[in-house]
């Protein structure tokens, strides 16, 4: 693809006011270590919830879900609307406790929910767990995307699209290194304004090469004819064919009823984690953090993927014939016929911001673990902040090298991604029951992680169970699950509970709901219990029916059928409504408002 001198300046211009960006702030992130990795928690519930997005929005993201239109038809994407569940509960149960813990990160929390050396094991190994192996593995994903989208846009090599891709990750992590989480918030607001907009734009040129709206369905639905179907429901289904080839009954019930809260995922840990927790903690006080995730789930659900899905049915029509359906999202961008030379440049950039947004997180965010949870924790105490300050940015550029030489070795996207998932199937239970049961301790944590990833391995490895194929990615989750469930509440009962000192100070601290803290609960009587379970409980549902009905009455409405469209939009009006009472019940009004 040919780029004029025009093109090339938008590009220019893009990088180079993200540079200004990083040196604004670069004063303001060097002051501390929680300036740095947490905006000395000032940050307001837009930015961050915004910057969740962004982060989510990777430059992988469409292809992903360009592959699962072609597989599945717009119900593919089921393969991950239904984390939804997993985070409205970190909305409406988690966040307002992950901010009064007052911690950095999500591995902090170990310290301060256990204990002696177990307690410091299990936060030191996950620091480096995650911080480097699993960091680098997601960014040298994110990284192999980028170098595919190069190879189809300028026609390079495998080698010349990864030193490409190299000289924008230096980039990205000076603005990091440069200005701390600040810097990474406010270039995430730009870089999503940036890639939604050309998305939209993108989708809009797709769909008129086709002949307009109408024009789109009646192709698919003679592609739906052609192929018959193949058992596995029309292309234009929001909902996928329960047992079909690709959904028997067994997956949908593993998709529906286990994966959602049993499964630990970058950026859908159950209970929050990882970046989440970070923007979580980063918030000013505990009614942002619950807005910020609030606002990152109706986004990232309701908002972003129709652009997408747009431009990937239209990819089934302008190119039926293309062996990579993945790709056939870049064939949009660069068929002169379709999407408009003069355009080119922005869309490069915005291609450009979907990665960085990514990879200035993943190293923030990885840094903030090796400095914060192992070398300041463990090897070197009691120095300046300067000097933690110093070791961070050192940290950030040792992981920016460490995913470059992953992602050379790395060939397949998604065989990352299934080693993800077999690691952290059957985690969730103890993740969402560590706030709120007194019982569990350290070792829970510990024989959970472990039995989870052997189970999982020893299924894929030995027993050739093909996570590809549903039955059998249906009976990893599941077997994986009962496994790691009856290990860990086993080592839970087969060891002491934490000492009553550190689960006293923990409850007084967090303040969760006192059910199952009941021997504590019973002593910390200077405690405000906190009785809204059952209000949570009310606005997690109406949460889910917000997110899904606005999904889908959108869908509708693009797709034509406006009336049902209209109807999805005000049930989710009404669900929204009463979250909104629940909230101002509360006194957060002004904070809604």
């Amino acid at each position: 693809m040919q780029l004029s001198f025009v093109d090339w300046l938008a590009v220019a211009l893009y990088f180079l006011f993200n540079l200004l960006i990083g040196l604004y702030f670069r004063k303001r992130a060097t002051r501390s270590t929680e300036e740095f990795f947490v905006g000395g928690r000032k940050v307001s519930w837009w930015l961050a919830g915004t910057s969740m997005v962004a982060t989510t929005f990777a430059a992988d993201t469409p292809l992903a879900v360009t592959g699962l239109v072609a597989s599945y038809g717009i119900a593919g994407n089921w393969l991950w609307w239904n984390m939804l569940m997993s985070g409205m509960l970190t909305v409406f149960f988690y966040a307002r406790l992950w901010r009064r813990a007052g911690i950095m990160t999500d591995v902090e929390f170990a310290e301060i929910r256990y204990s002696a050396r177990p307690a410091a094991f299990l936060r030191g190994f996950r620091a480096l767990y995650l911080g480097l192996p699993i960091n680098c593995i997601i960014m040298g994903w994110v990284n192999l995307a980028m170098v595919k989208i190069l190879m189809m846009v300028f026609d390079v090599t495998k080698i010349q699209a990864l030193l490409i891709v190299l000289g924008i990750m230096l980039l990205t992590a000076m603005i990091s290194t440069l200005s701390g989480l600040w810097g990474v918030l406010v270039t995430d607001l730009f870089q999503f304004v940036l890639k939604m907009g050309m998305m939209i734009v993108l989708a809009y040129y797709a769909v008129e090469a086709v002949g307009g709206m109408g024009a789109l369905k009646e192709k698919l639905l003679l592609l739906d004819a052609e192929k018959g179907a193949g058992g596995q429901g029309s292309i234009l289904s929001f909902t996928p064919e329960i047992g079909s080839p690709w959904m028997p009954m067994l997956t949908f019930f593993v998709y529906i009823a286990v994966t959602w809260w049993a499964t630990w995922y970058p950026g859908a840990e159950p209970g929050g984690g990882g970046y989440i927790a970070q923007r979580i903690m980063s918030a000013r006080d505990e009614k942002h953090s619950l807005l910020a995730t609030l606002w990152f789930n109706i986004a990232h659900y309701a908002v972003r993927p129709w652009p997408w899905i747009l431009t990937a049915l239209c990819s089934l029509v302008l190119y039926p014939s293309l062996v990579d359906k993945e790709s056939g999202f870049i064939k949009v961008v660069v068929d002169p016929q379709v999407f408009p030379p003069a355009l080119r440049g922005l869309m490069i950039a915005a291609f450009a911001a979907a990665y960085m947004s990514t990879i200035s997180t993943q190293l923030n965010w990885g840094a903030s673990y090796i400095v914060n949870d192992f070398y300041k924790r463990f090897l070197v105490r009691g120095r300046t902040e300067k000097h933690y300050v110093a070791l961070s940015q050192v940290a950030t550029i040792l992981i920016m090298l460490v995913s470059c030489i992953v992602t050379y070795y790395q060939d397949s996207i998604a065989g990352a991604w299934k080693f993800l998932i077999a690691i952290g199937a059957g985690t969730g239970s103890v993740f969402l029951l560590r706030w709120f049961w007194w019982r569990i301790n350290a070792w829970s944590e510990i024989s959970a992680m472990a039995s989870s990833f052997c189970v999982s391995i020893l299924l894929q490895v030995y027993f050739r169970m093909d996570n590809d194929d549903p039955h059998d990615f249906a009976w990893i989750v599941i077997i994986t699950v009962l496994c790691s469930t009856v290990i860990w509440l086993a080592a839970t009962y087969l060891t002491a509970p934490e000492k009553e000192n550190v689960l006293m100070a923990f409850y007084r601290r967090v303040r969760p709901s006192p059910y199952l803290w009941g021997p504590i609960a019973r002593k910390a009587k200077d405690v405000k219990p906190q009785r809204d379970d059952a209000y949570n409980l009310l606005d997690w549902i109406c949460g889910c029916v917000l997110v899904y009905t606005t999904l889908f009455g959108v869908g509708k409405i693009i797709l034509g059928s406006v009336a049902e469209g209209f109807a999805f939009l005000g049930i989710g009006a009404l669900a929204g409504w009463i979250i909104y009472r629940d909230l101002d019940r509360r006194g957060w009004k002004s904070v809604v408002e």
